[in-house]
């Protein structure tokens, strides 16, 4: 059976020295491969489709048959990358804590153990009558995030 550590192997150095990076790499029965490609910039169809000849061929469907596919991970899926969330600094995400309700706000910031938010809510001040809008940047530890995933906007 083709293993993801081999699959991921034959990507990364594919990839190497450009800005494409793996996200993910699943291997089912009957050796079905799915590989979830990234870009910093964006991830073009002629990304995927060049990874994909380049695993195919690195690959001998004589020895064992398999099914490939090679994608960018959807705009509905979580980020699950330090890199995945480095790159979309400045965009609107909805974060998940472990414990609470959901948060969604700007991430301004990515460190190696936590993510900044820059939050805007209405709140009633004290010795005002309407509420008015509060902006205050929250640090989220990654230990502290179930999941982030880009909120998606058509304005």
């Amino acid at each position: 059976m083709i293993t993801a550590s081999t699959i991921r192997e034959i990507a990364e150095s594919h990839l190497e020295g450009t800005p494409g990076f793996i996200v993910d790499v699943h291997v089912s029965e009957g050796n079905h491969i799915k590989v979830l490609l990234d870009h910093d910039v964006s991830t073009s169809i002629e990304d995927c489709m060049a990874l994909h000849r380049h695993i195919e061929s690195s690959l001998d469907r004589d020895v064992e048959d398999f099914s490939l596919d090679v994608s960018s991970p959807g705009l509905d899926q979580p980020l699950k990358m330090h890199r995945q969330y480095v790159k979309n600094i400045g965009r609107s995400v909805q974060v998940k804590p472990v414990e609470g309700p959901k948060v969604e706000g700007e991430l301004i910031r990515v460190d190696d153990d936590a993510l900044t938010l820059k939050i805007r809510e209405k709140r009633r001040i004290e010795g005002r009558k309407a509420k008015e809008w509060v902006e205050e940047e929250v640090v989220w530890p990654f230990t502290q995030i179930a999941s982030t995933k880009v909120v998606i906007s058509f304005k």
